[in-house]
């Protein structure tokens, strides 16, 4: 059966991170089985980022910058909801989830919500007036739109376990799927040998990459605090290893990273990309040692699953929800998201001998391709459709039955 999709999403530009790639990679997929996806967002039609999308995108905006408002998003889903079987809404703090719900909530159209780590209770905690805020908006905002859908998808069980403790009015269907990332392009490619040429800075040293948005809540200052103590403790060799640090850098916050690496004296280590697409992103992948992550809420970690698709371990915080079976897999190590946890996966790392390691690089591929490809994360979305839409049409089959018999 060829399914109609049609994906919500805030904006279809790649720096918004793991959810505008993770809608790429379910599409191209889906695409690949025979259904149709398509997407619908707040951008500005003129935006470059809409018509450089691989697949179709019907933008809605300009939106409003604090909630993206549009006037244009509900009559358009209303006026088109009979062209889709099946709409997937990703994040649920915009209008694109609210307005969705406004849009269906008087429709057969079935919704589906992926939520992208955006109930976890770290967020009450580490930004608590914004959450007061959210407390205001979510009984009419976001509970129903929830409450409604058919199905509330989250991506590992931890992630379902922890949602629940964000708002006491909580009640969804939910639902436990797969998600992933195809990985690199070519497994058998060198990807690490043109990006050190284009970067001959980082050749001859040992190499370890953060590779995601440069956020507060990815934990990039404890990294650098970590390397400042690993140096105190003659573990950091300041003059033989390199941090490379892959992301956007063109806020304040990057700013006051560098600001405290210089304070910290550990500035000359830590090598700024900005941030890396295509081969150069599996270049800094490829030719790292491994990969570190010390982040205080991480869902699921698209950046995560990359690095282990080309073999690279990861050294990640327990705070990324998929470190239990990462850790059981033997394709890294984790521990708490402070700087003496940091410090102490570094520890453990460095204690390592070179069979270890390059046991444990080839385990990261094989955690990889049993847990983390989109094909099973595609494969895990589709079934829990199939289900819904098979149990309606049985049900409204049983109906017509049933009414046929009254008649008769």
């Amino acid at each position: 059966m060829q399914l109609r999709i049609l994906h919500v999403i805030a904006s279809v530009n790649p720096t918004g991170g793991g959810p505008i790639e993770g809608v790429k990679q379910l599409a191209k997929i889906n695409e690949n089985y025979g259904h149709k996806i398509e997407i619908l967002s707040l951008d500005d039609p003129a935006s470059e980022w809409v018509g450089k999308f691989p697949h179709p995108v019907h933008a809605m905006g300009p939106a409003s910058k604090i909630f993206g408002y549009t006037p244009r998003l509900v009559p358009w889903l209303r006026a088109n909801a009979h062209n889709y079987d099946v709409v997937v809404v990703n994040a649920i703090w915009g209008y694109n989830c609210f307005g969705t719900w406004l849009a269906l909530r008087k429709s057969s159209l079935p919704y589906y919500v992926y939520t992208h780590g955006m109930l976890d209770p770290w967020f009450k905690y580490r930004y608590p007036l914004k959450h007061l805020k959210k407390m205001l908006y979510w009984p009419w905002g976001v509970y129903p739109a929830l409450r409604d859908a058919r199905g509330v998808m989250f991506t590992c069980e931890e992630e379902r376990m922890l949602a629940r403790e964000s708002f006491w009015l909580y009640d969804c269907n939910e639902i436990v799927v797969n998600y992933g990332t195809p990985g690199a392009p070519d497994q058998n490619k060198d990807y690490g040998a043109p990006f050190l040429e284009k970067h001959p800075e980082l050749k001859n040293f040992r190499r370890f990459v953060f590779l995601g948005r440069v956020h507060p809540k990815k934990g990039p200052d404890i990294l650098i605090e970590s390397i400042a103590k690993l140096r105190d403790k003659g573990l950091w060799d300041m003059k033989g290893m390199r941090l490379i640090m892959a992301g956007p850098v063109d806020g304040p916050y990057a700013e006051s990273l560098k600001s405290l690496s210089r304070r910290l004296g550990v500035d000359e280590c830590i090598y700024w990309t900005g941030m890396l697409l295509g081969d150069d992103k599996w270049g800094a992948l490829q030719c790292s040692e491994a990969f570190v992550l010390p982040s205080h809420q991480e869902n699921f970690g698209i950046a995560v699953a990359e690095s282990l698709s080309v073999g690279v371990p990861v050294l990640i915080s327990k705070a990324v929800n998929i470190w239990r079976p990462i850790v059981m897999d033997g394709a890294g190590l984790a521990e708490e998201d402070t700087v003496p946890g940091c410090v102490a996966m570094f520890e453990r790392w460095f204690s390592m001998d070179t069979t270890h390691r390059e046991l444990m690089r080839s385990k990261s591929h094989e955690c990889f391709a049993s847990r983390f490809t989109s094909r099973n994360a595609a494969i895990s979305l589709l079934s829990n459709i199939y289900q819904v839409i098979y149990a309606e049409k049985h049900e409204s089959s049983r109906g017509d039955a049933l009414r046929t018999h009254a008649v008769r």
